[in-house]
């Protein structure tokens, strides 16, 4: 691992986190411009103009880009994983490439917003993965479409429902995003979004036509994964969630392929006030799965227990 120069590290203890990236991002521009140089004085073939491309895409390195562009270096070029230069900057969330990369475009290279990595994700799907919604937004203005689906089933919309993006989720639905694709791992947007308790973004699906009770893979319903979200989905967003689709028509008692319901769901993670809120709305606490269990039975703590027996 490289070490920082005494003069970065004096650099950050000075003005922060934020100037020592920069810096470090101005070093590491100039060192490949150096190597660059040699490069580029040696002739490269297409195939190493196109190497130093993807190299300058994941570093950020806007003037370097620029230079290999005018090379012939080509923006339709893909490395072994499939990756184009802008899907490389798009991952790397290195919003001024993707903008020179887009600003001067032809119109044949602007085939270059839309076109798959090997697993079948674009530019915009792979931004919105790695975290990046301002680079996501920057595709969407420049005509990114909102329809591809990779390899997995997954769509742009299902990615920012995973990453609990919202406001990228609702752009995708206004943009004309289907809101109900299922993926190949059996589960739709609303999944992602219920279990990531995004209140906003399931409340938009729900109007964009989603049926609320629908089943997805082992039954479950999207009360079921608001029921039991993660562990790092704050609790009061998972209970707003669980009030929404109540709101919209939820049925409480459903149960998955396990005969489990969502207040069932919710005593064996330990979700006390999402039980709460079920048990509030009328849920059944007299249930029992396939297995004979009741929600009391499957409950984590006594404190639980105690909420939910009959």
């Amino acid at each position: 691992m490289a070490r920082l120069s005494p003069a970065l590290i004096v650099l950050g203890a000075l003005v922060g986190a934020p100037a020592l990236a920069q810096a470090q991002s101005a070093r590491v521009c100039t060192e490949f411009d150096a190597a660059l140089d040699q490069g580029l004085a040696k002739e490269p073939d297409s195939i190493q103009l196109n190497n130093f491309l993807f190299e300058a895409a994941h570093k950020g390195c806007v003037p370097a880009l620029k230079r290999l562009l005018q090379r012939g270096a080509s923006p339709l070029s893909r490395d072994r994983e499939g990756d184009t230069a802008l899907a490389r900057a798009a991952r790397a969330g290195r919003a001024p490439i993707v903008e020179a990369l887009i600003a001067g475009a032809s119109t044949a290279e602007r085939r270059q917003i839309d076109m798959p990595d090997a697993r079948g994700s674009t530019p915009l799907m792979i931004a919105i993965h790695s975290g990046h919604p301002a680079v996501a937004r920057m595709l969407l203005e420049a005509g990114a479409g909102v329809g591809a689906i990779n390899a997995m089933g997954e769509t742009a919309l299902a990615e920012a429902a995973y990453a609990d993006d919202e406001a990228t989720g609702e752009l995708l639905l206004k943009k004309g995003a289907k809101a109900g694709v299922v993926d190949r791992y059996g589960k739709s947007p609303i999944c992602y979004a219920a279990a990531r308790g995004a209140t906003r973004l399931v409340g938009e699906l729900l109007d964009a036509g989603v049926d609320v009770n629908a089943r997805y893979g082992g039954q479950l319903t999207a009360l079921m994964w608001a029921s039991g979200f993660p562990d790092q989905t704050p609790t009061a967003h998972a209970v707003a969630t669980v009030r929404l689709l109540i709101a919209h028509g939820a049925k409480l008692d459903l149960v998955d392929d396990r005969g489990r319901s969502a207040l069932m769901t919710a005593a064996a993670l330990n979700r006390f006030d999402t039980a709460r809120a079920l048990l509030d709305a009328g849920a059944n606490r007299g249930l029992r799965d396939k297995v004979g269990k009741s929600a009391a039975d499957l409950a984590a703590t006594e404190e639980m227990r105690a909420l939910v027996k009959e």
